[in-house]
Order: structure tokens, then C-alpha cells, then sequence
């Protein structure tokens, strides 16, 4: 490809592909995803930037038995938590997804993401059951077929994260235009002790997220659920 002389003739597409892309929590388990497609993904994602090239990504694709497997494991362990919170102690995320002090705005959205989405499947709150058994549906993959891992080696620093994240919202927007949907995963992040191993990585690979990968389940409830976004006049600020 002539990456300078390309042009991009179909903005509407394109424009489409990000659009279209949401948090996609009720896949079809028994539609597969075709490996040629997954290579795919993978390949043009792969065009992500990064500092200096490093390419920090590396990935884990989970399909059949060893994807069972992991989702049994982990199932297991939050179950666990669940009934003894201090085994939380034995589950902890190596990097900070999350502040350790919410303030607003952003407290506000997470609080919004959070209720709209219960109500909407119509879990009270204080229904801790259930909000447990919806939390556990990330472990599940959603049902998604396909589940990626995706990890980098430790020693690299905070920017490989934000390349990361480049190559993720690739990984998202490829999948799109192949009429796949995705649902990307920091809940994993807990668990690391278990799917790092599992996976296969090595003892210098550190956690960044998992991913759910399928075709969307259109009759489901909850894939009705899609968060509101800011104008962009709203985050702009024009320095001329």
C-alpha cells in the first residue's frame, strides 16, 4: 500500500466503523469467527503507532476448549471473592485502570454507565446477586467465541499504554468493518494470576485488558444499551 498516495474515498464507512462500535455484551456462542478474519484484524491493527516503533502489543487469541477452560477458572475465582472479599487481596491489577479518588465529572458518568445499564436490565440496586452474575458475564466472554488476551512486557513505560490503546481501537474499528463486534475488558485485569499462565506468557508479560470478539446478538436486551458521549464543542478548546 502507497500509504502517502491513498486515498480514502468512502469517509462514510470509515466514519460508520468508529461510530458503530460499542461495548457489545451478548454475543451468538455458536456463530464462529473465521481465522482468516481474525488475521486480519490483527494485521491492519498492527499499523497502530507507537514510540519510536516499538509495537509494545502482543496477543493471545482464546477459541474452543482453552477458552472454556479460562472461563471456568476465572469464574470460579470470582465466585470466591464473592463469598470471602478478602481473598480481593489475591486478586489485584498491576497498573491503576481506575483512579483511586473518583471526582466529577467522571464520577458522575460511571455512576450514569453503571444505573442505566442495571436498569435496563432491571436490576435494583442493592440486588447484589445479580449485579454479581452481570459482572461475571465479562468472564464469560459474553458469549463471544472469540476471546483475546493481551499483554506487554513490564519493563516498557506509561506511553506503551497509550500505544496500546491505539492498537486496540484498531483491533475494535477492523472488526467492525467486517461486521464483527468486540467488547474490550479491564475487568480481567484481576485475574491475571490465573490467565497469564493460562495463556501461556511469559513471567515478564504484564496484563494490559482482555476482549470479547463475535457477531453481535441483535435480539438481546442489553446490546440496546449504548452510552452517551459529550459534543465535541464541549472538550474543544480553539488556541488561534
Amino acid at each position: 500500500m502507497n500509504q502517502v498516495g491513498t486515498v480514502v474515498g468512502d469517509t462514510a464507512s470509515v466514519d460508520a466503523a468508529i461510530a458503530s462500535r460499542f461495548s457489545c455484551r451478548a454475543f451468538l456462542r455458536g456463530k464462529p469467527v473465521a481465522r482468516h478474519l481474525i488475521e486480519e484484524i490483527l494485521t491492519v491493527a498492527s499499523r497502530a503507532p507507537s514510540g519510536t516503533n516499538t509495537q509494545p502489543w502482543r496477543v493471545y487469541v482464546l477459541q474452543g476448549a482453552r477458552r472454556d477452560e479460562l472461563v471456568q477458572k476465572v469464574c470460579a475465582a470470582h465466585d470466591a471473592v464473592y463469598a470471602n472479599p478478602a481473598l480481593a487481596e489475591d486478586y489485584r491489577e498491576e497498573y491503576d485502570y481506575y483512579p483511586t479518588k473518583w471526582v466529577s465529572p467522571y464520577i458522575d458518568r460511571r455512576r450514569e454507565n453503571g444505573w442505566s445499564l442495571y436498569g435496563l436490565l432491571g436490576i435494583a440496586k442493592g440486588e447484589k446477586d445479580r449485579m454479581h452474575a452481570q459482572h461475571q458475564r465479562n468472564f464469560r466472554f459474553f458469549d463471544a467465541p472469540v476471546g483475546f488476551m493481551f499483554t506487554m512486557d513490564r519493563i516498557l513505560g506509561r506511553g506503551s499504554l497509550m500505544d496500546y490503546g491505539m492498537f486496540i481501537e484498531n483491533v475494535m474499528v477492523a472488526a467492525r468493518a467486517r461486521g464483527l463486534h468486540t467488547c474490550p475488558q479491564a475487568a480481567w485485569n484481576g485475574f491475571a494470576r490465573i490467565i497469564l499462565p493460562h495463556v501461556g506468557a511469559g513471567p515478564d508479560e504484564m496484563l494490559v485488558c482482555g476482549m470479547s470478539l463475535g457477531y453481535a446478538d441483535l435480539e438481546a436486551r442489553v446490546n440496546a444499551f449504548h452510552t452517551p458521549r459529550e459534543p465535541a464543542a464541549s472538550f474543544t478548546h480553539w488556541v488561534e
